[in-house]
């Protein structure tokens, strides 16, 4: 009698369609959640889970979810001043640096929220903010009053 050699599954099942490499990378209060849940569900019947390690997790994800939210409040915040300042240099006098790293100058006659980092548009380039090296402010000669004298 011939027995055939048992090989392998080509695929394994993993419960989802999500290519591997597009799944979710971190953990965040869904998985830690998840994980929770796993392991209640899983647990001895004869000893549980400790209530006080069930509450410090718990406790654990609260704090989590609230330092996820700090920082996106963080970054919408950064993200806001980078839009007020580059508001502020509208009339201004600028410099930069161009792509050979010569400094050029010009007064900012518009900005652009398009991207992550806001844009200014110096005589006829488009800058980055982060690359501005230099704010001076357009000054108009004094003109002497003659009524004064």
């Amino acid at each position: 009698m011939t027995v055939d050699a048992v090989s392998a599954p080509s695929s394994i099942y993993t419960g989802g369609t999500t290519d591997p490499a597009a799944r979710k990378q971190v953990l965040d209060g869904e998985v830690f959640l998840k994980l929770l849940v796993t392991q209640l569900t899983h647990q001895d019947p004869s000893s549980p889970m400790d209530t006080n390690e069930m509450i410090s997790q718990t406790t654990q994800l609260a704090m989590m979810e609230q330092l996820t939210a700090l920082a996106d409040n963080g970054a919408e915040a950064f993200a806001l001043n980078m839009r007020q300042a580059a508001s502020a240099l509208i009339g201004q006098e600028a410099s930069y640096k161009d792509a050979d790293g010569k400094t050029l100058s010009g007064v900012v006659t518009k900005v652009s929220f398009d991207g992550p980092i806001p844009q200014v548009t110096i005589g006829d380039k488009t800058v980055a903010l982060d690359a501005i090296t230099g704010v001076t402010s357009k000054t108009t000669p004094a003109v002497p009053n003659p009524a004064a004298a």
